[in-house]
């Protein structure tokens, strides 16, 4: 597993990838560093979301599509949607959260775990909540 340091709203957490979503993993560390704005979900309950449109991930020249997915992501679980009934995006549950869009239930790749620093995301979630929008920095660890 590889270690991402993800760096937002004044919070350092630690995160491993996830050996059942190989490729979301392979294509997102392409991308790294990653630098993005962090905003609060809107029908998902304790969340925050990368919104990305129509971007679509790629392993080799493949679009990346489901593997290891959920609707039910845990404190600190990171999914991946590849879009198809809503836009792509990035989701990590800082508490109790159910996966949706207003088009209803969805399900994420989950890539990454946060595996240090869990006890601040509920201060992360609440600053994106009343604050707004923060910037958010993936990057190897």
């Amino acid at each position: 597993m590889t270690r991402i340091r993800m760096t937002a709203g004044g919070h350092t957490f630690m995160a491993e990838t996830h050996p059942d979503a190989p490729q979301t993993v392979a294509a997102f560390l392409k991308l790294l560093p990653y630098r993005q704005k962090l905003i609060h979900v809107r029908w998902s309950g304790e969340g925050c979301w990368v919104p990305l449109g129509e971007f679509k991930l790629e392993n080799g020249g493949t679009p990346v599509g489901f593997e290891n997915h959920t609707s039910h992501p845990s404190v600190g679980d990171v999914l991946f949607y590849p879009g198809g009934y809503s836009e792509t995006e990035i989701i990590l549950a800082y508490g109790a959260c159910s996966f949706s869009s207003k088009m209803g239930q969805l399900a994420g790749n989950h890539f990454l775990t946060i595996v240090e620093g869990k006890e601040h995301l509920r201060a992360l979630g609440t600053k994106v909540l009343w604050e707004g929008a923060q910037e958010v920095l993936f990057e190897r660890a």
